[in-house]
């Protein structure tokens, strides 16, 4: 276990009265350029290691800060109080930290920042630091919320939760995620464990239970949110489940946050030795498909194992049948040809598509110069490309294409040789 002790501060809240210093310089401003200047300058510039890693976290710029005080004055008015309270709330995070060591007695030191974002995150980690966007974080039902709704519907409700009486339990969510070999899920079920834990053993941590509305709603719905998450848990694409506007079909944003977080309870109240459950939580890897299976079939949450749902998933995902204009493979492909066809296993949703370079890299792509768009029925795409003569080429129809019914796309790998 770590000190907590330490000579350096373990919660660093210098950012936000910076901020404050910065705005109030900007806000006299009328020059456009120089407000950019300013927020470089007295903010970005003199920021923390926190302020830099948030900035690099939600893509910050100068000019995102910019936008953000001169839309919302009403609202910065009405945070502005708050935020500059976060000195009073570091004890008490720091012994909701202490008390997770009790629980983790392997846990690693990290930093806590405390910042003023631009309106994108209450909460996230890099590394070995937690970065708060004060912003969001220290809010409360007198956060005055008109200006935002347009840009950020959903931070409404979330307000009138009053997060500035959750920041122990937002702080240890967070410490979490530092202990964890990755914060980056390749498929939901991956990602959805990932705060799950972090959820979850927060409570056993505070023993207090969760303040997000997720997990009561998540209780009261339990069995049609498991039906219809089961269906999509090994997709790449977790934006049913998380980080979510609340218009889905249970009218609740971060669903995911409950299924990871049930998964977690019930493999912990039927483990026999609390620390190891605990332990094997935090340590899992959770992008080892194999290992994360086999956790979660070990809480016999769902109706049958989890390769089950893996299996019924692949088998329900699109793929390319054909190649219109040359069969794939072909090593004597007219370089002439200026249009390409691909057709699909079932009707595809018009509004996704992706492509990716093949092995060979970006000399050897099949260049698209036109997206003539989809057949009426879906089932097919057409593209206008230029074809480099007596030459390997390849592009890869990638799993960003989608379903109707939003099952991801197998990758296909389009490799032919041109004539001259």
């Amino acid at each position: 276990m770590f000190a907590f002790c330490q000579s350096k501060k373990l919660v660093v809240t210098d950012d936000i009265q910076r901020f404050w210093n910065t705005y109030d310089v900007i806000i006299q401003e009328k020059d456009s350029i120089k407000q950019i200047e300013h927020i470089k300058e007295m903010y970005i510039s003199k920021g923390t290691p926190g302020l830099s890693a948030i900035m690099q976290a939600r893509n910050y710029t100068a000019e995102s800060y910019i936008y953000a005080i001169r839309n919302y004055p009403k609202f910065w008015n009405s945070v502005r109080n708050n935020t500059l309270s976060a000195n009073n709330y570091a004890k008490k995070i720091e012994k909701g930290l202490k008390k997770f060591t009790k629980i983790y007695p392997e846990a690693k030191p990290a930093k806590i920042y405390f910042t003023i974002g631009a309106l994108r995150t209450n909460g996230t980690t890099m590394q070995d630091k937690v970065l708060i966007g004060a912003e969001i974080a220290m809010t409360d039902t007198k956060t005055y919320t008109e200006e935002i709704k347009k840009d950020f519907p959903y931070l409404i409700n979330y307000f009138n939760t009053n997060p500035i009486n959750d920041l122990e339990f937002l702080n240890v969510h967070e410490y979490i995620h530092t202990q964890q070999k990755s914060t980056i899920g390749n498929s939901l079920l991956a990602q959805t464990m990932m705060e799950g834990v972090a959820e979850f053993l927060t409570e056993v941590t505070l023993k207090t239970k969760s303040p997000n509305p997720q997990i009561e709603f998540g209780f009261k719905n339990e069995e049609k949110i498991k039906q219809e998450y089961s269906k999509e848990m090994f997709s790449p694409n977790v934006y049913n489940w998380l980080w979510n506007n609340p218009d889905n079909q249970f009218k609740m944003r971060d669903l995911g946050y409950f299924v990871g977080y049930a998964i977690c309870k019930k493999y912990y109240e039927q483990a026999d030795n609390k620390k190891q459950a605990i332990k094997n939580l935090i340590e899992l890897d959770y992008n080892n498909e194999n290992d994360l299976i086999s956790l979660v079939d070990k809480a016999n949450y769902f109706d049958k194992s989890v390769i089950n749902y893996k299996n019924e998933y692949e088998n329900n995902r699109p793929y390319v049948t054909k190649i219109e204009q040359f069969e794939n493979g072909n090593q004597n492909v007219d370089s002439s040809i200026k249009q390409l066809t691909i057709h699909f296993s079932q009707p595809m949703n018009k509004n996704f598509r992706s492509f990716e370079l093949g092995p060979l890299g970006e000399k050897n792509l099949i260049r698209i110069t036109k997206v003539i768009g989809y057949s009426e029925d879906g089932k097919s795409l057409s593209l206008e490309v230029s074809l480099e003569p007596n030459k390997q080429l390849q592009l890869i129809i990638d799993k960003g294409f989608r379903s109707t019914t939003n099952y991801h796309l197998k990758p296909y790998l389009i490799d032919i040789k041109t004539n001259k």
